[in-house]
């Protein structure tokens, strides 16, 4: 296709006309005339493939999945939704407006002992941490530190940014859902008695969460009741963001259990670190094999969503939690690529010599 353009007129009166081509340069580029290389599939080089994936990868989803299957969990339903449940009184009548406490105690029993650290998690279902609006509602200035956005929230944060004229720290609707029920593990020891279970407070967040993306505001002032003051609690709180820990390296905005609930999870059901069970000196488990009590201070309603809540005891290993999927995913790929491969090595041997036959003949 061509385009044209018209100049003045010439000495003669005639109309000179400039033809200007659209046609790309006489490059290697533009006409694409680049060296390209294009891999042949033949028999020699697709068997082999398919093979070698199918030998690597079945292997190693073995090791995963056995691997997976050595590390020890035990799941406890607490919601109390079934009326035979020791929690089903404090379900049915507890609401994020009461004021009185409601707790309950679920007996379990260990059929092994826990070895190494043992990781205490608490799980929710059906809670959508990942909807849009749920995920923005936060003052992230806020949570850092920043003097200005304590005192003015985001508009993110509404309608969670304000309550009675003040402002709310932290804001937003994360972190009025915060979760807030306490669990506390006891050891009924063979005598009779009852031993509770340590559990550590701290270092359960991450580390670059604590130090960088969360600060108090006020560094230089120990006092987090002063640094604070002329701001209100979230509205589903008991107390206020200066009063959640005794420790003030564990207080207010770098506080670790708002910290994890903050980090919102992708999926509907999930699991969120509590607390950590840290390993007894010598040869003696950290969990020993026997009767255990599980006592919840419930204060986290779930009846309004249809919802459950579960604590979860777990050891780890080198690849983390427990997690089958992924050593089925590798022994189904490598078990699909090498059947694969017996067909089509089949095939080929079956097809392959009729065809070289008939090319020679021909």
């Amino acid at each position: 296709m061509m385009a044209s353009s018209y100049n003045a007129k010439d000495e003669d009166g005639a109309v000179t006309v400039s033809l200007r081509s659209k046609k790309p340069e006489n490059t290697a580029f533009k006409q694409q005339r680049l060296p390209a290389w294009q891999p042949i599939l033949t028999a020699g080089t697709v068997l082999p493939a398919f093979f070698i994936i199918g030998l690597l990868f079945i292997p190693i989803g073995i090791g995963l999945f056995v691997t997976s299957n050595n590390i020890k969990e035990l799941e406890i339903d607490y919601t109390g939704a079934d009326m035979s449940s020791p929690c089903f009184n404090c379900s049915q009548n507890f609401s994020w407006n009461s004021t009185r406490p409601c707790t309950c105690t679920i007996p379990f029993y260990l059929e092994q002992p826990y070895e190494s650290n043992v990781y205490v998690y608490y799980g929710l279902s059906n809670f959508y941490q990942n909807h849009r609006r749920y995920v923005k509602s936060r003052d992230d200035s806020q949570l850092n530190g920043n003097a200005k956005s304590l005192k003015e929230p985001s508009k993110e944060c509404e309608p969670y940014a304000c309550h009675e004229n003040k402002p709310i720290a932290p804001c937003g609707a994360i972190a009025n859902s915060m979760f807030n029920d306490t669990l506390e593990l006891f050891y009924n020891d063979p005598n009779g008695t009852k031993i509770q279970i340590p559990l550590n407070t701290t270092g359960i967040a991450w580390w670059t969460d604590k130090h960088v993306k969360f600060g108090n505001p006020g560094v230089d002032n120990p006092n987090l009741t002063a640094v604070f003051q002329g701001t209100t609690k979230p509205v589903n709180w008991r107390r206020p963001v200066y009063e959640l820990d005794t420790d003030q390296d564990n207080n207010g905005f770098i506080n670790e259990d708002f910290i994890v609930w903050m980090r919102t999870a992708a999926l509907p059901t999930f699991r969120k670190l509590y607390r950590i069970i840290g390993k007894k000196s010598g040869l003696v488990p950290t969990l020993p094999r026997g009767n255990y009590t599980l006592e919840v201070v419930y204060n986290y309603p779930v009846r309004s969503f249809e919802g459950r809540k579960r604590m979860i005891l777990s050891t780890i290993s080198w690849m983390g939690g427990k997690n089958p999927f992924l050593g089925i995913a590798y022994v189904t790929v490598g078990s699909v690529c090498f059947f694969l491969g017996v067909v089509l090595l089949v095939v080929h041997h079956k097809c392959g010599n009729r065809n070289n036959g008939g090319d020679i003949s021909n």
